[in-house]
């Protein structure tokens, strides 16, 4: 099946007739959730025409008819951005995945000037790409690291150190799966992206659970509460920006208030000559 089938068929498995208004005949279904055929109605589409398109074959899809699905299934704005991605990265696929593109000189610069604000760069496939020493201080020293370990789906899911570092984890692991699921809409055959799914599957539960449940997410901004072997307990806001030259990429600095408690541990992190180890 498709991505879009996929996709569709999870959202389809969270409803019930019931729920959006039609009558149940049987109350021993075989399988949970809509039918095909009570999303086409609901939609006011043909079954042949839901059909093509869950198997990824439906041509000149409308943005009314993606509306539509969006109204029945009770997608939530991420999820209908979702829908719209699929549907329009079909033609994507025949280029290929984006190449891996490094940290741009200025960009680098630029990170590197920003002083007492952690900020990194993170790719395609969740990537890291680029850091400042703030962020070494705050995340750990990524130089260690082989640059293909350098992955904050891997950091989350394999490294117990960052698993501890994060006092929200099961939140920080959900954002990390849905940004992975949104890249994966585009180009579900890319081979670094198959090879980490892959590996985080078998060797983590949580994730194999949540790559199931299909849900699509893109944090952009938000806090994060920390737990950092030198500092503490902190809480940090972030904001995410994916920089216009290149999608693919995006820029993230997590700060504090002003005279907070967090940022006097910001500060403290600062004043040290080199960048924690988290184990």
């Amino acid at each position: 099946m498709s991505e879009i089938g996929e996709f569709l068929r999870s959202r389809r498995a969270r409803l019930r007739p019931e729920d959006v208004g039609l009558p149940v005949f049987n109350r021993h279904r075989r399988v949970p959730g809509l039918r095909r055929e009570e999303l086409a109605q609901l939609a006011g589409v043909s079954v042949a025409y839901l059909t093509r398109l869950e198997q990824g074959k439906g041509n000149n899809v409308s943005a009314e008819v993606i509306g539509a699905i969006t109204r029945a299934l009770r997608l939530s704005d991420t999820e209908h951005e979702h829908l719209t991605r699929l549907v329009k990265c079909r033609d994507r696929r025949k280029y290929g995945p984006p190449p891996l593109q490094p940290v741009r000189t200025a960009l680098g610069q630029m990170l590197a000037s920003l002083e007492g604000v952690p900020a990194y760069v993170t790719g395609p496939r969740s990537d890291i790409l680029g850091w400042n020493p703030m962020a070494a201080a705050l995340f750990g020293d990524w130089d260690r690291l082989p640059a293909q370990e350098r992955n904050w789906a891997r950091l989350v899911f394999l490294e117990p150190g960052h698993r501890r570092l994060f006092a929200d984890w099961e939140a920080k692991a959900a954002d990390v799966v849905g940004a992975l699921r949104l890249y994966a809409g585009c180009y579900p055959d890319d081979p670094r992206l198959l090879t980490l799914v892959g590996e985080l599957s078998v060797k983590s539960g949580t994730f194999r659970r949540l790559w199931a449940g299909h849900d699509v997410k893109e944090s952009n901004h938000g806090t994060r509460r920390l737990r950092h072997p030198l500092v503490g307990e902190l809480t940090l806001s972030f904001e995410s920006l994916r920089l216009p030259d290149d999608p693919e990429q995006s820029l993230t600095v997590y700060h504090a208030p002003p005279g907070s408690a967090a940022a006097e541990s910001l500060r403290l992190l600062a004043g040290r000559d080199a960048a924690v180890s988290i184990r």
